[in-house]
């Protein structure tokens, strides 16, 4: 848990350095003791250049640090930027040197570290370390800054319960469900009761809901299923992984888009493919005949439960009753509305929260967890070498194209952004799908290798496994970085939220207009001319951003800034009593 100093820990006091102007915010004391009870390890992260300026010196510094634990008690380390802008460090946020270093002194890596701080510089730098960010915004917060954090808090506490109903919500042994009551026979089968709403619920003991397919239990045969196209596949990879952990035998129910995905996902050891026409987003029409043939073909599996994966707008209560129909005994599912009979563990999670991490959720609801040795990670299945024609590795990967023509960049600013890092010294390749051949042969020009429609994913995947960095809109190749620990340059449209839909736990960079006309709209077409939220990204913004991951062009390698890269330079320091 990492948490900046002035304006999140404190009252922002102008280059303090009087620890009796130290005033902690409201409730900071309590909410953090709850994260030490919780077992948490604490950083303080915070930008000093009063240092650099003169305006106070480290033992005032440092004085300040005692009075402030000595309010709110003591944290594991103190990690302090004491440089100005100007400097060229690699550690006064936005840039990630500070988290980097923080993760270091905790025992631990920045994807399994959250930030909390109160601008965007914060949420900047923990994205670009590869952590998660909550935003408490206050006066001096920007409305862009509020606009494109991944996660929004009203305050301290907020945030700490937040960060604590998280965690507990994918660990098998501490979820609740929302709506748990005590046990009472209902007649309506061994192990399973009734609640308020006539929903079935998992059976209870004191208003704990019973592990199912851990502490030693193996179930047999499990159906999961997520029907809709590869990105949404890929990132529900960690949550079938937790269920692989506490099965027999896994099975993936998936359509004609994911396919291809799912081919790549560990854990799972059949595939059953098939469209199911309330999720493909251009459907056929629903055929008793086909649905008959859906029933008995999952009939046929010999599954003993199911777990229904979807995305936040979709039900899985069609699928629910079809296999019902199919003889499955236990159905578990994220649904907000009333399943009557149709699911076993119903869960619900808020809004917001990332797409893998809600997935882990309804696992965990459903009494799967990743093993010891995994951890909350995207991961593929090994994949072949690169295509030889992209040379060495270390080029970045240029993908232009979405299937969802809102979230792919636009054509003109893509050939602008392949050209300027030509110029800077990137080898580029540019990548796209059968159908994006124009698109690709368009951008990549005569400055960058063009991949466009010759790999299959599997082949993506490795072109994507030897980049060093990818550049890419809200779209499958961005997951596919993710899952190589390859830093992403996202042209994120807004239309769903950044926080759910982003690069999940990998180095950062998020750019375009996150208060655009289309924000929130789920659009698949850009439903604003010219495409404003991506139109006025600049090719050196893109730039910037590899700089700040710390890639470095390989071809003409320019000499030596201080501070750049994903380490922290030697002024980075800890100071304060802890």
């Amino acid at each position: 848990m990492l948490l900046d100093r002035d304006g999140t820990l404190i009252e922002d006091v102008p280059y303090n350095g009087d620890p009796d102007k130290v005033r902690p915010v409201p409730g900071a004391r309590a909410a953090l003791d709850r994260l030490r009870a919780a077992g948490l390890r604490l950083a303080v992260v915070t930008n000093q250049s009063g240092l650099a300026r003169g305006l106070f010196t480290a033992a005032q510094m440092r004085a300040v640090h005692a009075r402030v634990e000595q309010l709110l008690g003591p944290f594991d380390a103190w990690l302090v930027c004491p440089h100005d802008d100007g400097d060229g460090c690699g550690c006064r946020k936005p840039a990630p040197g500070l988290v980097y270093a923080a993760a270091r002194e905790l025992g631990t890596v920045p994807s399994r570290c959250v930030l909390v701080g109160d601008i965007g510089r914060d949420m900047n730098a923990a994205s670009a370390a590869g952590a998660s960010g909550i935003l408490v915004p206050t006066p001096v917060t920007r409305p862009q800054e509020v606009a494109a954090a991944p996660q929004l808090a009203p305050d301290l506490p907020a945030a700490v319960a937040e960060i604590l109903r998280r965690q507990a919500a994918v660990d098998p042994s501490t979820y609740r469900p929302a709506d748990s009551r005590p046990a009472r026979p209902t007649g309506s089968g061994s192990g399973q009761r009734s609640g308020d709403d006539g929903s079935r619920l998992a059976d209870t003991a004191a208003g704990r809901r019973t592990v199912q397919g851990t502490g030693g239990r193996r179930v047999g045969t499990v159906l999961v299923v997520r029907a809709d196209s590869a990105g949404d596949v890929l990132v529900t990879g960690p949550a079938i992984r937790a269920v692989a952990a506490g099965a027999e035998r896994v099975v993936l129910l998936c359509g004609p888009r994911g396919r291809a995905a799912a081919e790549l996902l560990p854990g799972v050891d059949e595939i059953v493919e098939h469209r199911l026409p309330w999720i493909d987003p251009a459907p056929d029409p629903v055929e008793p005949a086909d649905m008959r043939g859906l029933v008995d073909r999952l009939a046929a599996v010999g599954v003993d439960e199911a777990v229904v994966f979807t995305s936040f707008h979709q039900s899985p209560l069609p699928l629910a009753l079809l296999l019902r129909l199919a003889g499955v005994r236990r159905v578990s599912a994220i649904s907000d509305d009333y399943p009557g009979s149709l699911l076993d563990v119903r869960h619900r999670v808020p809004a917001g929260v990332p797409e893998p991490e809600r997935a882990l959720s309804l696992a965990a609801a459903a009494g799967f967890a990743l093993a010891d040795h995994d951890g909350p990670a995207l991961r593929l299945r090994p994949v072949p070498a690169p295509p030889p024609e992209v040379g060495a590795p270390g080029y970045v990967v240029l993908h232009p194209g979405s299937a969802a023509q809102a979230r792919g960049c636009p054509p003109e600013l893509a050939a602008r952004i392949a050209r300027a890092l030509t110029a800077a010294g990137h080898r580029v390749v540019v990548t796209g799908g059968p159908d994006e051949r124009e698109l690709t042969a368009r951008v990549a020009g005569d400055v960058a290798v063009d991949l466009g429609g010759r790999t299959s994913l599997v082949g993506l995947a490795a072109t994507v496994a030897g980049a060093g960095a990818v550049v890419v809109g809200n779209t499958g190749p961005a997951h596919l970085a993710a899952a190589h620990g390859v830093p992403v340059v996202s042209l994120f449209a807004p239309t769903v939220p950044f926080g759910q839909w982003g690069p999940w736990r990998v180095p950062t960079v998020r750019l375009g207009d996150a208060e655009a006309p289309c924000r929130d709209t789920r659009a698949a077409r850009c439903p604003v001319p010219g495409h404003p939220c991506l139109a006025g990204v600049e090719p050196g913004q893109v730039l910037d951003g590899l700089r700040l991951l710390g890639v470095a062009p390989p071809v003409r390698p320019a000499p030596p800034v201080a501070g750049r890269g994903s380490g922290v330079p030697a002024g980075a320091s800890t100071g304060g009593s802890g």
